[in-house]
C-alpha cells in the first residue's frame, strides 16, 4: 500500500479546482454507443457539477490500455506538462481505473486522479440531503474504497460534501484499515434496513389513503425536476446541470377526473452508473418499483438521446422492471422548445403513431395537460372500476381494499360500507374468493 506524503506542491495543487478531464478512447470497446466527443462532454457536464474549473479537457486514443497506467508512456508526459503548466490539482480520467493505474497517474502528474466511479460518488456526496441519501452515499462510498483495498479516508470538506476522492485539507492524515471499513459497512446497512421499513411503513399508509403512484425516470438533466415543478407547482432544484436531484421528492397530483395521484420526481440515470451505486440507491429506487405508471422524461433535443434511453431502459431492466420496459412506459419528450421546427414537425408525425409518446417543454408549459391525461388513461386501463358494498363489521375486507386498489369514493350507511374502487381484474376475483360470502360486488 502506498503510504507516502504529497510534498507541498501536490497538497497545493490537491486544494484547488482546476480540473483536467480525459475521456480514453478505448478502440476495443464494444459498449459506447454516442461518440467520443460527447462522452467526453457529459464528464465535463459532471465535473462542473461540482463547481470544478475544467482548464483543459481532451479524448484520448487508447489502442491498447496499459495495465500500469492506462494511457502509453507518450501520453502520461504529455499530460504530465499540462498539469504543471496548467497548475492542475485534480486529473479525472473518464474510465474505470485500477488502484495501480490511479497510484501511478497520480505519482507521474503529481496532483489527484480520480476515475469515473469516483467522481459520480463525490457527486453524490455533495448533492444528497435526506438521511437516507446519505446513509445510500457514505455506503457506495467505502465499497468504493474497500475495493481499492484501503485509500485515505477523509470526510472532505464538510461544508461542500463530498466524500474525498477529490482530496482538500487534510488528505491522508487519516487511514482507516479493511476491518473498520467492514464494521461501518455493517452498521449502514443496518441502518438503511430500518429506513427501508420505513419507507414501507409510508407506501402501506398511501395505499390506505389510497393514491396511485406515477414516478418520473429519465436520463440525468433530462429536465424531470422542471418538469415534476410544471406538474404539481411545486419548487423542487432545478438547474441545468447533472444530478442536480438525488433524493426522491414525492407531491400529490390532480387527474383531470379529480382522482389524486402521487408524483414522484428521482435522481437521474447515467451511462455505466457505478455497480455500487445500482445497488446503494436500490432503496431510493423503490419508488419506481411501486410505481403504477412510469413516465420516462427524455431530452429529445440532446444529440445522443436514443442512447440515453437505452441507458435508462437497462438500468430499470437491472432493477426487475422488464415488464414496464417491454410493455411500454409513457414517454414525455421533453425540451421540444430547443428543436428547429423541420424537427418538430417530424417528431409530432412519429408520436401522433404513438399513444405513449407526448411532446412537451417542461420549460414553457406546452404539452404537459396532455401528459397528465394519458397518464390518467394509463391509470385507468390497468384497473377494473367496481362496487363493492362491504359489511361495517368486515374491517379485513376493507382493509383488504384499500391495500390493494384505489378507492374513488365510499358513503356509508347504517350497516354498509359502499365503495366504488379501482382494482386489478385478477385482485377482483382474489377478494370475490376471499370475503364473497359477506360482501357485494357490482361490475
Amino acid at each position: 500500500m502506498d503510504t507516502a506524503v504529497p510534498g507541498r506542491g501536490d497538497e497545493r495543487r490537491s486544494s484547488n479546482n482546476r480540473a483536467l478531464v480525459l475521456h480514453p478512447d478505448l478502440r476495443d470497446s464494444s459498449t459506447n454507443r454516442r461518440s467520443a466527443e460527447a462522452r467526453l462532454e457529459e464528464a465535463v457536464g459532471l465535473a462542473q457539477a461540482i463547481d470544478l474549473d475544467v482548464v483543459q479537457s481532451d479524448v484520448v486514443r487508447v489502442a491498447r490500455p496499459n495495465p500500469g497506467a492506462l494511457f502509453g508512456r507518450g501520453t502520461v508526459e504529455r499530460y504530465r506538462a499540462v498539469v504543471e503548466t496548467e497548475d492542475i490539482g485534480l486529473a479525472i480520467v473518464d474510465s474505470d481505473l485500477s488502484p495501480v493505474q490511479q497510484r501511478n497517474l497520480e505519482r507521474s502528474w503529481s496532483c489527484k486522479v480520480i476515475d469515473r466511479t469516483g467522481l459520480i460518488l463525490e457527486i453524490f456526496g455533495a448533492r444528497a440531503r435526506t438521511k437516507e441519501g446519505k446513509l445510500q452515499v457514505e455506503l457506495a462510498a467505502l465499497s468504493y474504497q474497500r475495493s481499492r483495498l484501503v485509500r485515505s479516508w477523509t470526510h472532505l470538506e464538510r461544508q461542500r460534501g463530498g466524500y474525498g476522492f477529490m482530496g482538500g485539507p487534510g488528505e491522508r492524515q487519516i487511514e482507516m484499515d479493511r476491518r473498520m471499513i467492514d464494521d461501518r459497512i455493517a452498521r449502514l446497512r443496518e441502518d438503511l434496513e430500518q429506513v427501508k421499513r420505513t419507507r414501507e411503513q409510508h407506501r402501506k399508509q398511501r395505499r390506505r389513503v389510497p393514491y396511485p403512484v406515477v414516478a418520473l425516470v429519465g436520463y440525468t438533466n433530462a429536465g424531470k425536476s422542471t418538469l415534476f415543478n410544471r406538474m404539481t407547482r411545486a419548487h423542487v432544484m432545478e438547474h441545468d446541470m447533472l444530478f442536480a436531484t438525488l433524493d426522491p421528492t414525492m407531491r400529490r397530483l390532480r387527474l383531470p377526473d379529480g382522482q389524486d395521484a402521487i408524483l414522484s420526481d428521482t435522481v437521474g440515470f447515467i451511462s455505466d452508473l457505478p455497480t455500487q451505486l445500482v445497488a446503494a440507491f436500490r432503496a431510493t429506487l423503490e419508488e419506481v418499483l411501486e410505481a403504477d405508471v412510469i413516465v420516462h422524461v427524455r431530452d429529445i433535443s440532446h444529440p445522443d438521446t436514443e442512447a440515453q434511453r437505452e441507458d435508462v431502459e437497462l438500468v430499470l431492466r437491472e432493477l426487475g422492471l422488464e415488464k414496464a420496459v417491454d410493455e411500454g412506459m409513457v414517454e414525455a419528450l421533453n425540451k421540444i422548445d430547443r428543436l428547429p421546427e423541420q424537427e418538430l414537425d417530424v417528431l409530432r408525425e412519429q408520436a401522433a403513431r404513438d399513444a405513449n409518446a407526448v411532446l412537451v417543454s417542461a420549460a414553457t408549459g406546452a404539452g404537459c395537460d396532455e401528459l397528465v391525461r394519458v397518464v390518467e388513461r394509463r391509470l385507468r386501463s390497468g384497473y377494473r372500476c367496481v362496487d363493492v358494498h362491504v359489511p361495517l363489521h368486515a374491517g379485513a375486507a376493507l382493509a383488504w381494499l384499500y391495500d390493494r386498489g384505489h378507492v374513488m369514493d365510499r358513503h356509508d350507511d347504517e350497516e354498509y360500507a359502499h365503495l366504488r374502487v379501482n382494482l386489478d381484474p385478477a385482485d377482483v376475483d382474489r377478494f370475490r374468493h376471499r370475503h364473497g360470502g359477506e360482501v357485494r360486488v357490482e361490475s
